[in-house]
């Protein structure tokens, strides 16, 4: 059976980033991820986890350092800043139990040489892969759509796996978000069944297309792809990554998740 993490960032708006804990438990979940949880010193959000039976099973690894920031694993000039903030991540996540860091990319300056930004993403996913691999943590890079995300240097499944290859590091894997491979790609079943068998997919995340609300609204059949990912043996996380219909309504998260008991998700 699929397992489902909620998405601290996106699910319970009604709640502060603590609070959301306990809907998330309240609701079934036994698992979450989230976007960043820097705000907040580890050990606290340690002691939250455990007192609700919850696993954090992802987060990124760097913060942003202003709003337009979408990573800066790819951008030159910024490694020793990457570094930093990786470092820390993998404090954080040591502490919080975490095994999986998102090492963003960051979106590409105007003008600049694709080739160059590659290598930098390569070189500074390598030196992330060989400190993280001791704690037993994988790095996970994620295509994301240019529609939500303009600019973003990484958006196809193959070249994220092409970088993972170049890599070579066990621990580099992909974070595919069915939700961002559905608009730049399609064709989800092939994806899916090409690269799950590979084992260089860690993560996989989910939401309805085009709004980005509920997985069980728009143009993809999410009962299906789950039975489908049973039967690849797909034996990760997914993560619910989407707006909640109701939006901050209080019980709007919980009020939306009847997709969730629905055969073949759960």
């Amino acid at each position: 059976m699929p397992r489902f993490a909620a998405n601290l960032t996106l699910l319970y708006p009604e709640a502060d980033f603590l609070g959301r804990l306990e809907l998330a438990a309240r609701d079934g979940f036994c698992a979450v991820e989230c976007f960043f949880p820097y705000a907040h010193p580890a050990r606290e959000l340690r002691a939250r986890l455990d007192g609700n039976g919850l696993r954090l099973v992802l987060f990124n690894a760097t913060p942003r350092r202003d709003e337009d920031d979408r990573g800066v694993a790819c951008l030159p000039g910024r490694e020793a800043e990457f570094r930093e903030g990786f470092l820390r991540a993998l404090d954080y996540a040591g502490e919080l139990g975490c095994a999986q860091l998102h090492a963003m990319s960051g979106r590409v300056p105007a003008g600049a040489d694709r080739a160059r930004l590659r290598g930098v993403y390569q070189e500074n996913l390598a030196w992330a892969a060989a400190r993280a691999a001791p704690q037993g943590c994988d790095v996970l890079i994620e295509p994301i759509n240019p529609r939500d995300m303009p600019g973003f240097f990484l958006n196809r499944q193959d070249e994220a796996h092409d970088i993972v290859a170049a890599v070579g590091a066990a621990n580099v894997k992909v974070q595919m978000d069915l939700y961002h491979c559905q608009i730049v790609e399609g064709d989800l079943e092939q994806k899916l069944r090409r690269y799950l068998p590979t084992g260089r997919v860690g993560h996989l995340q989910v939401a309805g297309v085009p709004a980005r609300h509920e997985p069980d609204e728009g143009e993809v059949n999410y009962p299906y792809l789950f039975a489908l990912i049973d039967r690849l043996g797909f034996d990760g996380w997914i993560g619910c990554e989407y707006h909640p219909r109701l939006g901050a309504a209080p019980g709007g998260t919980r009020a939306g998740l009847g997709w969730l008991r629905q055969p073949g998700a759960g």
